[in-house]
């Protein structure tokens, strides 16, 4: 039996073989404009995610393939090539025409960039998320002027949602001081979120303007509407406007004292929390704290707080 030929013979080589040998190695090296689509190829796939990383990405490879074009121009043994990084060229072209476009309608102002880094992207919300939200308020940046008021105690109807740009807020109830509000802080929170959509009710604060401010304004019905659409959104608002209730009632802490000095943990308000003593005496029966934040009635409203009765061993 003759052993199988896995090799045409030396004279039918030529006719067997579809591409011809290499016969030697080239002495140089590709021209200039090979090595540089490579690199621009290498820097466009180091691009990351979201409308910056995209728009990189796609920069660089349109480069790096217009490189490789030329590149395979100058070659005349073929033209598929050519053709493919011209049609990949075109391709990468168009998406950062695209990306470019998308990212126009995501640019905003100073001030609301400076709320999404401060208040949103940490949560992870997208510029596209946050664009709605913005349109929502249709891009209005509200400004009051040193010692105006933004609500009155009592009179000023609870018709939308505040956020704090720049300057300081000053809340008072009955001409008591509670508490500031300083920068990317809501201006009235508390009150939004006491009520429900089909409810209306009034600020039981003043809330007065130290030095010029600047806030933004959410409509309740408009901003109702943008929760219906997106549920994710109302999720973000939930939890940031409760996240600022939560930070308004424990600056309240420093205010918590009984007549003796002893700090209150309004979290626990039937407790005190003191040093060790040999013997306490009996505390007065009822302690008045600034405010609270009581979410069962319309915003702000005083509370009072029992002192726990001793107990003797």
């Amino acid at each position: 039996m003759e052993a199988p030929e896995f090799f045409p013979p030396p004279e039918n080589l030529t006719a067997a073989v579809v591409h011809p040998l290499c016969e030697e190695w080239k002495g140089g090296s590709e021209g200039a404009i090979f090595h540089l689509a490579s690199i621009f190829l290498v820097l466009g796939f180091m691009g990351g995610s979201g409308f910056y990383g995209l728009l990189y990405l796609f920069t660089f490879l349109t480069l790096g393939f217009f490189c490789t074009t030329i590149w395979s121009w100058s070659d005349p043994c073929t033209t598929d090539t050519f053709l493919w990084n011209f049609a990949l060229f075109g391709v990468c072209a168009v998406q950062v025409v695209h990306v470019a476009y998308r990212l126009r309608n995501v640019t905003f102002e100073k001030e609301f960039q400076d709320l999404y880094s401060y208040l949103f992207k940490k949560l992870g919300v997208s510029l596209t998320h946050f664009g709605k939200i913005v349109a929502c308020c249709e891009g209005d940046i509200h400004t009051i002027e040193k010692d105006h008021c933004f609500a009155i105690e009592g009179k000023t109807a609870i018709d939308k949602l505040s956020v704090l740009l720049s300057g300081r807020i000053r809340v008072t109830v009955n001409g008591e001081f509670l508490h500031d509000i300083y920068p990317f802080q809501f201006l009235d929170s508390p009150e939004w979120d006491s009520l429900r959509p089909s409810e209306e009710g009034v600020f039981q604060v003043t809330l007065r303007a130290d030095n010029c401010c600047r806030y933004v304004s959410w409509r309740r019905k408009k901003l109702y509407l943008l929760f219906a659409k997106h549920r994710y959104i109302a999720k973000v608002f939930a939890l940031v406007v409760r996240n600022d209730i939560a930070d308004k009632l424990y600056s309240l802490n420093d205010q918590a004292f009984d007549s003796r000095g002893f700090r209150y943990d309004l979290r626990l308000p039937t407790y005190c929390h003191v040093s060790p003593l040999p013997e306490l005496d009996r505390t007065d029966g009822f302690l008045r704290v600034p405010a609270q934040y009581d979410h069962g009635h319309r915003g702000r409203v005083p509370i009072t707080i029992t002192a726990p009765e001793e107990t003797h061993k």
